[in-house]
């Protein structure tokens, strides 16, 4: 085996097809199919009265109308909730089309099919529904009022509720550790909602054949949506394909399954016989998909002298939306990896998720662990100040050491196994982290200050995820997981995976993903896991086609398996390169149907001698064909880690912030592929400036999204984002057989910490809410007397 590809920055195979319009992407299919649109409520709370669909009636090209009622029992369930937890105490989800209740403006009440979307979307605006408006609940502070129900049986507006609490080594709670501490604060935290924005939005073709369903969605989880699909129908498995297409981004709200689409579209096309499309335009995005990120965090910390944090209480309160599809991932995530490198000597978190009629809150790229790296590290620059320290000194005298690894964090992670990282070395990533940015030569002035954020990210959740590797006689070597890509490059790191396992060149190597039809049993993309769960799974596979390869090849070279190795796709005896056969041939042998299909069968031939006619063709517990199938499933989480750094430089008349360097150390345990690695920690940084400086939604009084459109929705172009310059720290992860952890989320999980550290030494004002415009920093330095003029 060689190891030669493992590590080494190889251009991403994907990219040229994508780049020259050669990608396959929802909307590009199903060009004769039926279009779908949907008639989405203006109110953001309501009783339906009725819905008159008789002018929408003589639209030409019109098919179908469908509300709530016309939906067949299975069909009109209420959508599954798709992670219950003992803390989600009153769970609830939406039906496919509303039923009584509008509790978000965009939630679908009607759904119309036509010849074209031009037809389908006449139609909409031509039903005419009547509704009697309910008094919405809109932001955290009217939600715990519990004045009004966002659900008339959810008490107090509140789903969940959740404590965990780790005791210091004397046994005392944080409650005694900030009493009895030499040094206390307490404050409050605030970060607003904002959203994926995905370039693709949602999408979902279907077609129907009379006894299979074929499915083809815009989605993270293409298994998992097959599931879905299949049970809303009532249909069989095996009668249920889906297939993601090339997918133009997730971030989160395509892991969501099944959407209300992803059941009706397909429900439209067996009833209706026919091929139904839908694809969502960006209005439709804004305001019935998902968003993320809005908590408000109150903080009780006890600290010493020296900044090492005594006992830490922090309750947040978690704006979950009108609905929880996804459970309550997003604030267990908060709540436990806001401990990030640190040990504090005690800790207690309270999260309480409430109702609001607004959209639903689910994953977005970082699920929860911004808001948890914004709260710790805006503590420790707190402590810092209040002790007049370097902030990275009192960074350093928290740091779990490496010589504690293991280390078990007493508590229980999102995938309800304990909070235990694996490996990790935080004292050697400051100073990465220092010298990259020049932390210690900085020179201070008015409007220009520096920032620091460290992070550690539960990365490669299971439960599993399963690899397929053949080889075929033309000694191609085909690639198949379950789970989705969605820009991450999963075609060359997993390519790099089986060819360093196979030892062949990378150019043999294609790789398939999302497809049911080739692999049936997946997870999906999400938490930062393909690297490290399906790569991991893939390197299995290709260690039991190796074995099988090494085996039919000792007995075609009359040699010990054992002598055996691969190179750049030939198996030869070590030591004697003359002695060899390729592994085109050995994939003939592995078949003993010897039909002479072509001529690496034929010149197959010469290696194949008498068969034991005692012994069946196949031998017993062995199939024809050199593949393998495995799975990886992991006792636990890997643990990557990060720190960022920024300088930032603020106007003094127009207070706009301009970020003018951004540095980055990332621990991702072994790398596959540091180029794909930089790729996603620089993405990652650029969708956490826009978080951090441009992005949030804006809902008024009466539940409307003012600012659904990109006119109103910020976000930042490549001028506002500075060269991220990328260092690298591997420490291996224990506990799978590649020793890698992973690397999706990274870049963009620290950065509002980072910025409001910067602005915030920039200032001399403290910043404690995010994201942060010139308006808000000009209103901040008129209230605080800070710099202006």
């Amino acid at each position: 085996m060689t190891t030669r590809w493992l590590g080494e920055p190889v251009a991403r195979r994907e990219d040229p097809r994508l780049l020259t319009g050669q990608g396959r992407y929802l909307d590009d299919l199903g060009q004769d199919a039926l279009a779908a649109a949907f008639v989405r409520s203006p109110h953001a709370h309501a009783r339906i009265r009725d819905v008159d669909v008789s002018a929408a009636l003589d639209v030409d090209g019109l098919v179908a109308i469908y509300t709530w009622e016309d939906l067949p029992e299975r069909v009109g369930r209420p959508l599954p909730l798709l992670i219950p937890h003992p803390a989600l105490t009153h769970g609830r989800t939406a039906y496919p089309l509303a039923r009584d209740v509008v509790r978000h403006v965009g939630e679908p009440v009607v759904m119309v099919v036509a010849a074209d979307r031009y037809a389908a979307e006449d139609a909409c605006a031509l039903i005419e529904v009547d509704y009697e408006p309910l008094k919405p609940v809109v932001g955290l502070a009217e939600a715990v009022q519990g004045a009004q129900l966002v659900h008339e049986d959810v008490p107090g507006n509140v789903g969940a509720h959740l404590v965990q609490e780790v005791p210091a080594t004397d046994g005392r709670g944080a409650g005694e550790a900030i009493e009895g501490a030499p040094h206390t604060l307490s404050f409050r935290l605030d970060i607003e909602r904002s959203a994926s924005m995905p370039l693709e939005g949602r999408g979902v073709y279907a077609r129907w054949d009379g006894r299979d369903l074929r499915v083809y969605s815009s989605t993270q989880t293409s298994t998992s949506v097959r599931m879905a699909v299949a049970a809303a129908l009532g249909l069989p498995l095996p009668q249920v394909e889906v297939i993601a297409p090339d997918v133009g981004g997730g971030f989160g709200v395509k892991i969501v399954h099944p959407w209300p689409e992803e059941i009706l579209v397909p429900w439209a096309a067996m009833t209706l016989h026919r091929e139904i499309k839908w694809a969502e335009d960006r209005r439709e995005h804004f305001v019935s998909s998902a968003h993320e990120r809005a908590q408000v965090q109150h903080v009780r910390v006890g600290f010493d002298d020296d900044g090492r944090v005594l006992g830490l209480d922090v309750s947040i309160l978690h704006d979950h939306g009108a609905y929880t599809p996804y459970g309550i991932i997003v604030p267990i995530v908060t709540s436990t990896q806001l401990l990030g490198p640190y040990k504090p000597g005690a800790y207690r978190v309270e999260f309480t998720a409430v109702y609001t009629n607004t959209v639903q809150v689910t994953p977005y790229r970082g699920a929860g662990r911004p808001q948890g790296v914004f709260c710790m590290e805006r503590t420790l620059d707190k402590i810092a100040r209040h002790l007049g320290k370097d902030r990275t000194q009192v960074r350093a005298v928290n740091f779990i050491q490496p010589d504690e690894f293991p280390y078990d964090q007493g508590m229980t992670f999102q995938d309800g196994r304990p909070l235990i990282y694996d490996s990790g070395n935080y004292p050697e990533m400051l100073r990465m982290i220092k010298e990259l940015i020049g932390w210690d030569s900085f020179e201070r002035r008015p409007g220009r200050g520096i920032g620091i954020g460290c992070y550690v990210e539960g990365t490669g959740v299971g439960p599993y995820e399963g690899g397929h590797v053949q080889i075929t006689s033309d000694g191609r070597v085909h690639v198949s997981t379950g789970l989705t890509s969605q820009g991450q490059g999963h075609e060359t790191a997993f390519a790099q995976i089986a060819a360093a396992e196979l030892g062949v060149p990378i150019e043999r190597v294609s790789v398939v993903t999302g497809d049911t039809r080739r692999f049936g049993y997946a997870v999906g993309t999400f938490a930062s896991r393909a690297a490290v769960v399906s790569g991991n799974a893939i390197a299995l596979a290709c260690r039991k086609v190796r074995e099988k390869a090494l085996r039919i090849a000792a007995d075609a070279l009359e040699a010990d398996p054992a002598d055996l190795t691969v190179t750049d796709g030939l198996v030869h005896v070590a030591g004697t390169p003359s002695a060899s056969i390729p592994l085109s041939t050995v994939a003939v042998l592995a078949n003993p149907l010897r039909y002479a299909f072509d001529e690496e069968a034929a010149k197959a031939t010469q290696f194949s001698g008498a068969a034991d006619p005692d012994k069946p063709p196949v031998a017993e517990g062995e199939e024809p064909g050199l593949e393998g199938r495995d799975y990886y499933s992991p006792i636990r989480s890997t643990f990557a880690a990060g720190m960022h750094a920024a300088i930032v430089e603020t106007d003094p008349d127009t207070a706009e912030i301009k970020v003018v360097r951004y540095a980055v150390v990332h621990d991702c345990g072994r790398l596959i592929n540091p180029m794909i690695v930089e790729g996603q920690i620089h993405g990652g940084v650029a969708q956490g400036i826009g978080g951090a400086l441009y992005e949030r939604m804006v809902y008024d009084q009466y539940g409307q999204l003012v600012n659904a459109s990109f006119m109103d929705f910020l976000m930042p172009y490549a001028t506002e984002i500075p060269r991220v310059e990328t260092g690298h720290l591997e420490t291996p992860s224990p506990l799978n057989p590649l020793g890698v952890k992973g690397a999706g989320e990274a870049g963009v999980i620290p950065v509002s910490a980072v910025i409001a550290s910067a602005v915030e030494d920039a200032e001399g004002i403290p910043i404690d809410r995010m994201p942060i415009s010139p308006s808000d920093l000009h209103t901040l330095r008129t209230a605080g007397g800070g710099r202006s003029g």
